[in-house]
């Protein structure tokens, strides 16, 4: 476990410095209404640092396309794994994430990759 820590704070250094602030929405849904058939659902975002690249040849697969956007940003950043239900702002174009990868070490998350369409 003493790796895996030290990684993810470095991790969150090295992004921190080089790393652009985007916004991320982390969206749990509630309840499912059986008069207006919605499902509510809550909101909460927060600022955080990442760092855009676009997605490489070898990455595209059945969900990841050629044209699609990749953001890294580090584990200790979230306060839980994300989930393709939630969402990235980036200077303010709103992102869907399709596909979440996670580097880790002695399965502790040490960064996300995180693959958004616009």
């Amino acid at each position: 476990m003493a790796l895996a820590g030290s990684l993810q704070k470095v991790a969150k250094k090295v992004i921190g410095k080089f790393g652009g602030t985007v916004t991320f929405r982390l969206i749990t849904r509630g309840s499912y209404n059986t008069t207006t058939g919605e499902i509510s659902s809550t909101t909460s975002t927060s600022s955080i640092k990442g760092v855009l690249d676009a997605v490489k040849a070898a990455e595209v697969n059945e969900l990841v396309q050629a044209s699609d956007k990749k953001l890294t940003v580090a584990a200790l950043d979230l306060s839980s794994a994300p989930d393709t239900k939630d969402e990235v702002e980036i200077s303010g174009v709103r992102y869907q994430i399709v596909e979440v990868g996670t580097i880790e070490q002695d399965n502790t998350a040490i960064v996300y990759d995180l693959f958004l369409r616009g």
